[in-house]
C-alpha cells in the first residue's frame, strides 16, 4: 500500500480508537504532507468535520492561500459529496480512496450514498426543498457588486 494511503487508514483507525468515525485524509504536493486529517464532529458538533476538509482547512491556512492545484488527496473512505465539492473548488488534481462508500453504509454511515443519489434528482424532487426568493426592486445586488 502506498504510504500516504498507509498514513490516511491509520490516521482512521487511531481516531476509531479514540471514539471517532473511521475517517482519515492526508493531502500531499510533491510526494510530501502538508495537511492531514480526521473526523472530528464528535470533539466538535460540527458536520462539516470531515477530515478531508479539514485537511484542506489546514493546508490552506498554512500555504495562505484558496488554490491548492498540485495537491493529491489521499482517503481511507470515499469522500462524501461534501469533501468531493471542496477539493473541486480547492483545485486539488487526485484523490486516491481505499474504502468505497457501499462499506461505509454496511457499516452504518450510509449518509454519503443518500447525498449522492439525491444530488441526480432535480431540484424539485430532492428531499431537501429548495425555494427561490429573488432580489426585491432596488435591493442592492451582491452578485453584481462583487462583478465590479
Amino acid at each position: 500500500m502506498d504510504r500516504f494511503m498507509e498514513r490516511a487508514v491509520e490516521l482512521a483507525v487511531q481516531n476509531v480508537k479514540e471514539g471517532g468515525q473511521p475517517f482519515g485524509a492526508v493531502l500531499v504536493k510533491d510526494n510530501e504532507v502538508v495537511a492531514e486529517g480526521v473526523n472530528e464532529l464528535h470533539k466538535t458538533y460540527d458536520v462539516s468535520g470531515h477530515a478531508e476538509l479539514l485537511a484542506i482547512r489546514r493546508a490552506q491556512k498554512k500555504l495562505q492561500t484558496l488554490e491548492l492545484s498540485g495537491h493529491v488527496m489521499y482517503a481511507s473512505g470515499e469522500p462524501c459529496p461534501m469533501c468531493l465539492t471542496a477539493m473541486y473548488f480547492a483545485g486539488i488534481d487526485e484523490v486516491y480512496y481505499c474504502q468505497p462508500v457501499e462499506e461505509a453504509v454496511d457499516a452504518g454511515l450510509g449518509k454519503s450514498q443518500f447525498v449522492y443519489e439525491e444530488l441526480k434528482k432535480q431540484k424539485e424532487d430532492r428531499e431537501l426543498k429548495f425555494r427561490r426568493i429573488p432580489l426585491e426592486e432596488g435591493q442592492e445586488n451582491p452578485m453584481k457588486l462583487w462583478k465590479q
